[in-house]
């Protein structure tokens, strides 16, 4: 008995619609491509075949889809191959017209995928996928390497600076948003390496399908290359078209890793000498016993901030009004500049330079100066009785470098007692920070000297928002500073806003930093203060443009005019401001020529005639 629910019904599928052969179909499509009896599309199977001995119902439209979704995805898979082998490693390189290249890798890989047999073809397809996809995402590394340090991405030592990056990107755009940049990165480099391997195993058929026409294009292609570089073809400058760029890259960044070996066995030498290290006690730092020294470090405060006629005039300003603030207070300047070991960023390079003599540009370097006994400048002044401190605020969490820097106290972002907001990334104006200086370790009578290293972090990016100087005695615990931050632009990335507002924004916030620091001695200093302030490094390159100096301003200020007297052959200039002629030294000399002046001085040859006393 027929029944009258749906229990009874019988379901059956349209004709000529077929989900799962069709969805099968598709999925094969990125994978295998053309039918490679025929060298059109995959024949249509199951219910998309036409009846037996008869015409098909509806014309033949699914496999002219189909046929046209193959080739478009061929075409895709081969754009992204292309891109892959041949796109520059900066991303201000890449233009299209880079992208008019002829590869020899890919000239090479299809001449053999044409002699080899069908399984160790898959197998080299595969393979060659796999490489070019994680060559892609170093390269990828190396756009964002060079966008802020100028460099490419060192697979050997980088990684630290990885996790660098996040923590900026935290203070920057957020916790949420920097574990979202986090997961997307991860996301983008799988789904890179699945790409790409797909794209070359697809291609890898199609050349074996159409093996004739595959075998004139490389002969044809070849010679065009050859010619190329005979020639020296270019169609961007500097990019030529007959192109070796995978190739180039893997084997220099193979050649970065076998250096850093090198190097690593070169410093350890260096790391051996120390000219400071048995100094007696009493014979370091005799030039400034009894004096309070602020070895002060500006973040981001580069020669582009005193030269680059977009920022000089105002940063020149503030320089020139804190020259006759401070005379008029007493106090007399020089100035020089360094050139820096980094740039765009990781200033703990440049700060173990300064303080070690030695030349740290790379993690790994740092690393093993950390686990050495080499005499510091802080050190230095630790054996010859200072007390000595760090004024953190950057530090958010333990710093294990306070130990071989030998820092009696680390005062960080926890322990400052600040309880105003975040500026972005720096957690706390550098007004704020000199100010607690002085209450923590320069206001009781009577205070043992102090030797203390200051880095100011109002000026590391983003650079938005920036405070304002306030009162000294109104600064409090810091709230006073609220408005200014709700007040502020909203603390995006620098690499997604306007190049010429972010130069803008970080002029300011250098304005800022050299105001606090001149009001700060006029306000609080004395016959005992010196301070040493200085940058760390260059900003990055949405500042400097490209092919700027790593130089960085250097000042020394004091009121004791025997100070500066013990550095008169230093040939450095009078005020705040090194002009263009200024004596510029490699960072790592630093230590070496401190210690030198303002340790023993010889004294002066006595002549035979001169009567005894």
């Amino acid at each position: 008995m027929r029944g009258t629910g749906t229990a009874g019904l019988v379901l059956r599928p349209r004709r000529g619609v077929a989900v799962a052969p069709r969805f099968a179909a598709v999925s094969r499509l990125w994978r295998t491509g053309p039918d490679p009896s025929t060298g059109e599309d995959d024949a249509p199977t199951g219910e998309d075949a036409p009846p037996a001995g008869g015409r098909p119902e509806r014309p033949d439209r699914p496999r002219r889809t189909h046929r046209v979704a193959a080739r478009v995805i061929t075409a895709l898979a081969g754009l992204l191959v292309l891109v892959a082998l041949v796109a520059p490693n900066e991303i201000s390189h890449f233009t299209p017209l880079a992208l008019v290249r002829v590869p020899i890798e890919a000239l090479l890989g299809i001449a053999l995928l044409l002699v080899l047999p069908a399984r160790p073809r898959r197998v080299v397809a595969t393979l060659a996928g796999i490489i070019l996809g994680l060559l892609t995402i170093l390269k990828i590394f190396d756009f964002g390497f060079y966008s802020v340090l100028e460099r490419p991405f060192n697979p050997l030592i980088d990684w630290y600076l990885v996790g660098a990056g996040l923590e900026f990107l935290k203070g920057s755009i957020g916790q949420l948003g920097a574990v979202g940049s986090a997961v997307g990165a991860a996301l983008l480099a799988a789904a890179v390496l699945l790409l790409i391997t797909l794209s070359v195993v697809r291609l890898a058929g199609l050349v074996v399908r159409r093996r004739n026409t595959a075998t004139r294009a490389v002969a044809a292609l070849g010679v065009v290359w050859v010619t190329c570089a005979v020639l020296g073809a270019q169609i961007v400058p500097g990019v030529p078209v007959a192109a070796g760029s995978a190739a180039t890259l893997a084997y220099d960044h193979a050649l970065q890793i076998r250096d850093g070996l090198r190097d690593r066995k070169a410093f350890a030498g260096q790391l051996a000498v120390d000219a400071f290290r048995d100094t007696p006690a009493d014979q370091l730092l005799t030039g400034l016993r009894g004096k309070d020294v602020a070895l002060v470090i500006v973040e981001s405060y580069g020669r582009t901030a005193v030269e680059n006629p977009e920022l000089a005039p105002q940063v020149g300003a503030v320089l020139e009004d804190g020259n006759r603030r401070l005379a008029a207070a007493g106090f007399a300047s020089r100035s020089a500049f360094l050139t820096s070991s980094t740039t765009g960023g990781a200033s703990w390079l440049a700060h173990g330079t300064l303080l070690s003599g030695l030349w740290i540009d790379n993690q790994q370097r740092y690393r093993d100066l950390e686990a050495s006994n080499r005499l510091t400048i802080s050190s230095a002044f630790s054996r010859a009785g200072w007390r000595t401190v760090g004024i953190m605020p950057g530090v958010t969490s333990t710093w294990p470098e306070a130990a071989f820097y030998h820092y009696d106290r680390i005062y960080d972002s926890k322990n400052l007692g600040y309880h105003g907001p975040n500026f972005s990334w720096s957690p706390m104006p550098d007004q704020y920070t000199l100010l607690e200086f002085q209450r923590l370790e320069r206001t009781a009578p009577g205070h043992p000297p102090v030797m203390a290293e200051i880095p100011l972090v109002s000026s590391h990016a983003p650079w938005s928002p920036i405070p304002q100087l306030v009162d000294w005695h109104n600064i409090g615990d810091g709230a006073v500073f609220g408005p200014m931050a709700a007040g502020g632009a909203a603390p995006n990335a620098i690499l997604t806003r306007d190049p010429t507002r972010v130069r803008a924004d970080y002029r300011r916030s250098i304005e800022y930093s050299l105001n606090s620091l001149i009001s700060y001695v006029e306000t609080y200093g004395d016959n005992n203060l010196v301070l040493i302030f200085l940058g760390d490094h260059q900003p990055n390159q949405i500042v400097t443009g490209e092919g700027a100096s790593r130089d960085v301003p250097i000042t020394i200020v004091a009121r004791d005019r025997a100070v500066l007297d013990r550095i008169s052959g230093w040939g450095w200039q009078d005020g705040l401001k090194p002009g263009p002629t200024a004596p510029v030294w490699r960072m790592d000399a630093f230590r070496d020529r401190f210690l030198t002046a303002f340790g023993p001085q010889p004294q002066p040859a006595r002549s035979p005639s001169a009567p005894r006393r």
